[in-house]
């Protein structure tokens, strides 16, 4: 069994709206964060799969974000694959 995380982000050609938002709330809410200079917001699923190795799951868990859990045209993903004992 693993424990797969694929994390999906807007590619940096493509505006982010929250973060643009989250980025203002920090800038000019109640308490300043001066240091930030930009956010992006994304998502972040995760997932328990089987299988018998981890280059395996990870080529299955890509397949799945590439035909569900990301838009190819306007985002990018990671996947990062952890085996459980």
């Amino acid at each position: 069994m693993f424990k797969v995380k694929v994390t999906v982000m807007f590619r940096k050609s493509v505006l982010d709206p929250q973060g643009a938002a989250v980025e203002r709330a920090l800038k000019g809410g109640g308490i300043s964060f001066p240091e930030v200079s930009s956010v992006r917001v994304g998502k972040v699923v995760e997932l328990m799969m089987s299988g018998t190795d981890a280059r395996s799951v990870e080529e299955r868990a890509r397949l799945l974000a590439d035909r569900i859990l990301a838009n190819p045209v306007m985002e990018e993903y990671a996947v990062e694959v952890e085996p459980l004992s």
